[in-house]
């Protein structure tokens, strides 16, 4: 049985956003060859990414006509707050409303966003859109890449259980499309430009609440040393630089099974009480690695395959959109949340069907 938490925090509501423009795969490709093909003779190579990555579209902020152009800090910056703000209040304001909830009633605000720097950062420059309390508490956090989506929804009910009828809401925006960098020759740049959208999605939690979608259980985190090459990002003069290694897929399949006993181990839960693993689909290799590593049939993650195709990979909100459409099929009593990130790392986080 898990572990009970000192007060019960519950899933009020979960909202998604994504950006207008929509980017077609084949689109994408085509934008990779003109801007990579003529000066990187491994782009031949490389291409059929492109066809293998499960995806078919995904949401980007920009028209892909703004990609072409060369873009340094600044103009990438000003067009991650502009877009970031905008896809923050939309879905924030879908997660309230989807609970019956004023922004006037939220006590604390969770932000995870890595692709932009935002100081003051995202719920502050919302705020007096939003009509957030001038006492409501910021918790912004950066640094946690994909497994933000899991990361922050942890911190949000720890927050949140730390005081009888605390309303917190959590929201994750990222807009890797801004990053991507299609002016530095490499073999990360091409995958990223194969993966990577545009997205965000929110959540309310309430302590002390036994309604609203599921219970939020726990979970737990493990950091695996010597690994801070496998994902992240390189700070550099014209932007941000990706780090994306090859060896992720190998490395979940070998050690993903493990990493999920130690998390369980922290809640008290075993495995055989998860009726379904609602993952982070980082890319159709990394689904495929998770299903082997978790002896899980092939096709098991059949949401995140379509998350993937639908989205491409979103970063932190993506598991989120995940778990949106497991709601809406028919969420099982106990689902655990997954994603990997820089670090690299492994967040998890069980929920309960209410």
């Amino acid at each position: 049985m898990p572990r009970e938490s000192h007060r019960r925090v519950a899933l009020l509501s979960l909202a998604t956003a994504v950006p207008p423009h929509i980017l077609q795969q084949e689109e994408a490709k085509a934008l990779a060859r003109a801007l990579f093909g003529l000066r990187m003779r491994l782009f031949e190579q490389l291409e059929p990414v492109f066809d293998n990555a499960g995806i078919a579209r995904r949401h980007i902020v920009r028209p892909v006509e703004w990609y072409h152009g060369d873009h340094g800090w600044k103009a990438r910056n000003h067009v991650y707050l502009e877009a970031a703000e905008a896809l923050y209040v939309e879905a924030a304001r879908g997660a309230l409303d989807r609970a019956g909830i004023e922004a006037g009633e939220v006590d604390c605000l969770v932000t995870v966003s890595t692709t932009g720097i935002a100081t003051p950062s995202l719920e502050a420059r919302v705020a007096g859109k939003m009509g957030f309390r001038a006492d409501a508490e910021r918790v912004p956090l950066f640094g946690l890449g994909c497994a933000g989506g899991v990361s922050g929804l942890a911190t949000a009910a720890r927050l949140a259980a730390a005081r009888e009828n605390t309303t917190i809401l959590f929201v994750t925006v990222e807009l890797c499309s801004t990053s991507i960098r299609l002016d530095k020759l490499s073999k990360a740049n091409i995958v990223a430009t194969a993966l990577f959208g545009d997205g965000a999605a929110a959540c309310l939690l309430r302590s002390g609440e036994s309604e609203g979608l599921a219970k939020i259980e726990g979970g737990g985190e493990l950091l695996w040393p010597d690994s801070l090459g496998i994902m992240g990002w390189e700070v550099e003069d014209p932007g941000l630089g990706v780090i994306f290694d090859r060896a992720i897929p190998p490395f979940v399949e070998e050690h993903m099974a493990e990493a999920v006993e130690r998390i369980l181990g922290k809640t008290g839960i075993d495995r055989d009480r998860i009726g379904r693993f609602t993952c982070h689909p980082g890319g159709a290799k990394v689904i495929a690695a998770l299903e082997a590593s978790l002896e899980l049939a092939e096709g098991t993650l059949d949401h995140e395959r379509g998350v993937l195709r639908d989205f491409g990979n979103m970063s932190a909100p993506t598991v989120l959109f995940v778990l949106e459409r497991l709601l809406q099929a028919g969420m099982p009593a106990r689902t655990l949340l997954l994603a990997l990130g820089p670090g690299f790392t492994v967040s998890g986080l069980s929920l309960a069907r209410a």
